[in-house]
């Protein structure tokens, strides 16, 4: 199959040979390089070649992603904490990130060993926090945060009782505030003997 001038065939021949026809039919004016490359040809001509699929199915990403160990705190502290109330200053040359210091605090106290994995993340929090900085969790005001951990703590059991116990103080409350005024200075709940 010959190489025109019109024809899109870039895949048949190298860019050499399909130059020098085109050279030779009068297609095209002779370029500097084409005596250079002839003069010194590359050890292997390059042509294009076809890929070939691999034995074991289609192709595969020869490139297989890279995780490191404190990747997964990152994602961690980062689903948790998000990014932080202010951006990062990378102006500075020794700046390190809220996550920064977070993973570094985690693999101190990793490599220590006295605190489990389970509870390792929770606890790198709380020692930041005792170091001075402040870690905000993402999307929960500290008010219903503080409501659910005192809620999780708590027993059922106990949890029922400061119900029926507040119920009692709120019909207590009804019952002063329905007596009428004279009444309610005379009645007391627990009548002392005199």
């Amino acid at each position: 199959m010959a190489a025109t001038a019109g024809s899109r065939t870039q895949k048949i021949g190298s860019v050499f040979s399909r130059t020098r026809n085109l050279v030779r039919i009068g297609l095209l004016e002779k370029p500097l390089w084409l005596d250079v490359y002839a003069a010194f040809p590359p050890l292997r001509e390059p042509v294009y070649r076809v890929p070939r699929p691999r034995c074991g199915g289609g192709a595969r990403d020869p490139i297989a992603p890279i995780f490191y160990r404190e990747d997964t705190v990152r994602a961690r502290f980062y689903q948790v904490y998000g990014n932080g109330p202010r951006p990062f200053d990378l102006t500075q040359l020794n700046f390190k990130s809220t996550c920064q210091r977070f993973v570094e605090k985690y693999n101190e106290l990793k490599e220590e060993g006295k605190i489990e994995e389970e509870k390792l993340f929770e606890e790198t929090g709380k020692a930041l926090l005792a170091s001075g900085m402040i870690l905000q969790r993402r999307g929960v005001d500290k008010v219903s945060q503080q409501e659910q951990q005192s809620a999780g703590s708590r027993d059922p059991a106990l949890q029922l009782q400061l119900q029926s116990v507040l119920e009692e103080l709120q019909e207590k409350r009804k019952d002063r505030q329905e007596q009428p005024p004279e009444l309610a200075g005379t009645h007391k709940e627990h009548p002392h003997p005199s």
